[in-house]
């Protein structure tokens, strides 16, 4: 599964979380069977080549109409800000599915 995430910094240590309005970068990665394959960090999302299966955001409130335009799933990670925590509450199905 390719995720998604906007994040307030391109150093794996010190990204976090942040809403849509302050990305600095997007992370990307690859879980497979509960592990993260690869990691990458893109200045814009239109740059990702693959496809995307779902988007991480920190609030529901995010502008996130152009994800459900492209069909994109979006989840909500309501208290997870580190990219090991949202990878964990992924896997233990604890974010929220976002819907219309």
């Amino acid at each position: 599964m390719n995720i998604l995430l906007p994040l307030s910094s391109s150093s794996i240590d010190d990204a976090m979380l942040v809403n849509l309005d302050k990305v600095v970068c997007w992370g990307f990665f690859d879980l497979t069977e509960g592990r993260v394959k690869k990691f990458e960090f893109y200045d814009d999302r239109h740059d990702i080549q693959e496809m995307i299966d779902c988007v991480i955001v920190a609030s529901k409130d995010d502008y996130i109409w152009p994800f459900m335009e492209e069909s994109i799933p979006v989840l909500e990670a309501p208290v997870q800000r580190e990219i090991d925590d949202i990878v964990e509450a992924f896997l233990f199905k604890e974010l929220y599915e976002i819907t219309s």
